[in-house]
């Protein structure tokens, strides 16, 4: 009798197979809920996240995630639209640095923001 209990092979067994399937379908659903988790546009997350779809594309969107809340912008394709007057000119120096020069100055202003500029 103990022999025969040896001899019995339990790869016939329908029920290890649909075991099998189960474990796959549990690591599956460990590796999306993992996917969803890490997901910058998460929706149980508080973060604040801005996305840029397309960008530089006449069909450019801006999606900007803050909390619970969700925006989006999309691009109009103009450039420089609005009311507003100019304010001044900025350079960039060789060394990267930036100066700011308003209209109107008599130049005391102007060399004072460039000394800002290179701190």
């Amino acid at each position: 009798m103990r022999r025969r209990y040896l001899d019995e092979d339990d790869q016939d067994d329908p029920v290890l197979s649909v075991v099998n399937l189960i474990d796959v379908f549990l690591v599956i659903v460990a590796i999306l809920l993992i996917a969803l988790i890490r997901n910058p546009l998460n929706p149980f997350s508080h973060d604040k996240v801005v996305m840029v779809a397309n960008p530089g594309q006449a069909d450019m969107e801006i999606v900007v995630k803050d909390g619970r809340t969700l925006d989006r912008y999309k691009a109009s394709g103009s450039i420089g639209e609005g009311e507003g007057t100019r304010a001044g000119t900025a350079y960039r120096l060789k060394d990267g640095s930036m100066i700011y020069v308003p209209e109107g100055g008599d130049g005391s202003e102007a060399a004072a923001s460039a000394e800002q500029g290179q701190r």
